[in-house]
């Protein structure tokens, strides 16, 4: 059993140990056997992703529902319903929760972009982030704020103080830029990219950057991590809906790292998280990937005057309205109403009325997306 650190939860934790954390803690027979599991799930999903016909029509559908399970971690909820048809009729009708939830898969794709463009972490990026998933213009939070994280829940310790992160801009940066250097350098620290991913999970919710939004931002960092490593090509795998499966463990093992430096079971947790995830996104794409293909043929025999990319618009998210389904194929809104009304005689798309607004519900989609 680790040794239980001494420090004051009601405290800045100042004193956060920078990384790497003794390879001990860390490189066990365990840890390894996890490993190799996940890496093998990941890089079947990275395999299979490149084989996909269109990637973006995959990485639209599971990036809206990573937004809304990490929104859904830090309480903020909206309905699956909600928020499709919001979106089918235009970002700029968005209200409350459903307003969150884009403004993460903006920020994600924000990270994505620079990750591509730049290949480093760094605070400039990970400010970015922050600011589009809170909406915000400023950066790392000042002296000043009192930041505490405390226990969730009306129980008896409801509300109490768990742990009191660093205080102080310059700590709070000193401690980034470790982080910073030990993801990005691979010749100083070279541990495989997934022991980097649980360890700079920890550490990054631990140094807690910002006045609020640090657990999405601290997940979108996850999920660049793999692409900078380039275990994968496309942000397709995401880990908050295990997470919110798995919370109660997740929050006693972030702590367990905090009060005990007890590494192991914790890096376990998050190795398991790729390793479910992976092989559950496997399965879902292969479920999407033959419902677009069975479509694809039914429209190929009835309706062959629409082409295949209008039809990857309705798979891009369940919802859409005439005018979104409009390109160079689709040149006008009544071509566009045509082709849906024909689609919904065959039972593809069903419409629904918003205000004045009528959009088209592919149902089958809607419905295996629920199920993420």
């Amino acid at each position: 059993m680790s040794k239980t650190i001494l420090y004051d939860r009601n405290k800045p934790y100042n004193n956060l140990p920078l990384l790497p954390p003794p390879d001990e803690k860390v490189i066990t027979i365990e840890v390894l056997q996890a490993l190799n599991k996940s890496n093998k799930a990941l890089a079947e999903l990275k395999g299979l992703a490149r084989k996909l016909p269109n990637q973006a029509m995959f990485v639209n559908t599971i990036a809206l529902r990573e937004a809304k399970a990490s929104t859904e971690i830090e309480n903020i909820f909206t309905t699956d319903d909600e928020l499709y048809k919001s979106l089918a009729i235009g970002e700029f009708y968005l209200k409350g929760n459903a307003k969150e939830v884009l403004f993460y898969r903006q920020a994600l794709w924000t990270g994505f972009n620079e990750i591509k463009n730049n290949g480093d972490f760094n605070t400039d990026l990970i400010i970015k982030v922050y600011q589009e998933i809170k909406q915000v213009k400023d950066g790392i939070r000042p002296t000043q704020t009192e930041t505490v994280i405390k226990k969730r829940g009306s129980g008896l310790l409801g509300g109490s103080v768990v742990y009191t992160p660093p205080r102080g801009t310059n700590i709070i940066k000193e401690k980034l830029d470790n982080l910073f250097v030990y993801l990005n350098d691979d010749e100083k620290y070279i541990y495989d990219p997934l022991i980097k991913l649980a360890v700079s999970h920890y550490q990054f919710e631990a140094i807690h950057p910002f006045r609020d939004g640090n657990g999405r931002t601290g997940r979108i960092l996850s999920i660049l991590l793999m692409i900078q490593k380039k275990l994968l090509d496309i942000p397709i795998l995401y880990l908050s809906a295990y997470i919110i499966r798995e919370k109660d463990d997740y929050y006693e093992l972030l702590n367990s790292v905090t009060a005990r430096r007890s590494w192991r079971y914790w890096i376990i947790y998050m190795l398991k998280a790729v390793e479910e995830t992976a092989i559950y996104t496997i399965s879902k794409i292969e479920e999407i990937d033959r419902l677009f293909n069975n479509t694809l043929e039914l429209i190929g025999n009835k309706l062959p005057h629409i082409r295949k990319e209008t039809i990857e618009k309705t798979f891009e998210q369940p919802y859409i309205s005439p005018k979104k389904l409009i390109d160079q194929n689709v040149k006008s809104l009544n071509t566009a109403k045509k082709y849906l009304g024909q689609l919904e005689k065959l039972g593809i798309v069903i419409p629904k009325k918003i205000g004045k607004e009528i959009v088209y519900l592919n149902i089958d989609l809607y419905n295996l997306l629920s199920e993420i």
